[in-house]
């Protein structure tokens, strides 16, 4: 992928490389096999932007587990709605399950918190949050990432599934807006 990317209106500069992301992501699977060896965890993908992410370190976890998937969303465009609407749902039981919920990118932590109340109202053992991107700036909820690749500023970004209005998911690398 070239250095500057244009989507749509925006410009985007690379930001995040492909190699340093599979390089954090091996390193968060090895984690998850020590810590979770001997239990069967559920993992929960949060689509569509989690997957590339999920994908690339569920090929990693080597030990027994089973993957679910739901979609939610809070976003339009490069902003939070603050709305959060649970598009495809989750319907397993999970009671007495240990859960990683695997997002790409948790920025004020209102969607994952939501989900997450969600979640405990189902009675898992415990639930554990993996995520790719943390936007510590802009966090605003209490609920630990377990999990985590990388912290980045507050700015808005895209590729390795992250998208600007559906577009930008296709990069193996991450770009960040340029600001006008």
């Amino acid at each position: 992928m070239p250095d500057t990317w244009k989507l749509k209106d925006k410009n985007f500069n690379k930001y995040l490389l492909d190699k340093d992301i599979q390089t954090k992501v091996s390193e968060l699977a090895t984690r998850i096999n020590i810590d979770l060896d001997g239990q069967t965890p559920l993992f929960i993908v949060v689509l569509n932007g989690a997957f590339i992410f999920a994908s690339d370190l569920l090929k990693k976890v080597t030990i027994d587990c089973e993957i679910a998937f739901v979609k939610l969303s809070s976003y339009q465009g490069t902003q939070s709605s603050g709305v959060v609407q649970q598009i495809i749902g989750l319907d397993l039981d999970i009671k007495g399950r240990t859960i990683v919920v695997i997002e790409d990118i948790v920025d004020t932590g209102l969607t994952l918190d939501r989900f997450l109340e969600t979640l405990r109202v189902m009675e898992p053992a415990k639930v554990l949050v993996a995520a790719c991107l943390l936007k510590p700036d802009a966090f605003s909820s209490k609920f630990p990432i377990d999990y985590l690749c990388f912290s980045i500023p507050n700015e808005f970004v895209v590729g390795y599934g992250l998208d600007y209005d559906g577009l930008g998911r296709n990069s193996g690398d991450i770009y960040k807006i340029v600001e006008e």
